[in-house]
């Protein structure tokens, strides 16, 4: 199963420091999943040691969101959906203990219905299938965020390709999506939070960077709280050096690199 992973690919960047220090050899992930949790002292937000635990802990009627919440441990079971969960729990823990936070809050509002309500949609959608845009704070970031956000797919990904690596990286942080990305295929596309960066975060190294983030996306959730309609949708495979045929072709596919819709 992880075999099928290559880490050498661009979207694993965020995830691949954390993944390096799982032992894979032993017969499932929980434990070393919890090594690495009491290693770097993580806790819920409730103050909780952040614990893995088998799947079948989690009490029948219970909501996963709402488990965590209470009790600090993660329902983890042996695929890679729940692998690529661990991982970006080790890698943001901030982000993810506020997220955690952010629906457990809504499950203690709404209850646990059939509809999850916009508010546990849009943190479901964060945690699933987001990634995290950080663009230079200038007017060159600016810009490229308008073309991302207006579908100017080659303004933003041919013209403004020398920005990315220098003045805007992207970081994967869903697990749904990193998942889907085992076996790439063109039209995966990530709801896409942008993050504005001064000169303080592009002067560190990736694991300065990467704590940069974490601290600075918690505070802005914690502050915010989060909207539906607050991603950008952004093809993955269409971002600078991720893929080998982003040609002309590539770019022309409007299948998948949509026009912006007008307004009805």
């Amino acid at each position: 199963m992880f075999q099928e992973i290559d880490w050498s690919r661009a979207w694993y960047a965020s995830v691949r420091d954390a993944a390096s220090r799982i032992d894979l050899s032993q017969p499932s992930v929980v434990r070393p999943f919890c090594e690495q949790a009491d290693a770097l002292a993580l806790v819920n937000h409730a103050g909780q040691p952040l614990r893995f635990v088998p799947q079948a802990a989690l009490p029948e009627g219970t909501a996963y969101e709402e488990f965590i919440g209470a009790t600090g441990q993660v329902p983890t079971r042996d695929n890679l959906h729940d692998f690529f969960n661990g991982l970006v729990w080790l890698t943001f823990p901030l982000i993810k203990r506020q997220l955690n936070a952010l629906q457990a809050a809504q499950i203690a509002l709404d209850g646990v219905g059939k509809s999850r309500g916009p508010a546990r949609d849009a943190a479901t959608i964060y945690d699933e299938n987001s990634a995290l845009l950080v663009v230079r704070d200038d007017a060159e970031g600016a810009a490229l965020v308008d073309a991302l956000r207006n579908h100017r797919w080659r303004e933003a990904f041919v013209q403004c390709a020398p920005m990315f690596g220098r003045d805007a990286e992207v970081w994967l942080f869903g697990h749904a999506l990193m998942e889907k990305l085992v076996a790439p295929y063109k039209a995966i596309t990530a709801h896409t939070r942008v993050v504005r960066a001064g000169d303080d975060y592009w002067a560190q190294d990736d694991a300065g960077r990467r704590a940069w983030l974490d601290s600075a996306e918690a505070a802005r959730l914690a502050g915010e709280g989060l909207a539906k309609g607050g991603f950008t949708p952004v093809p993955v495979l269409g971002i600078p050096g991720w893929w080998p045929q982003q040609d002309d072709a590539f770019y022309a596919d409007d299948t998948v690199f949509r026009p912006k819709r007008k307004p009805a």
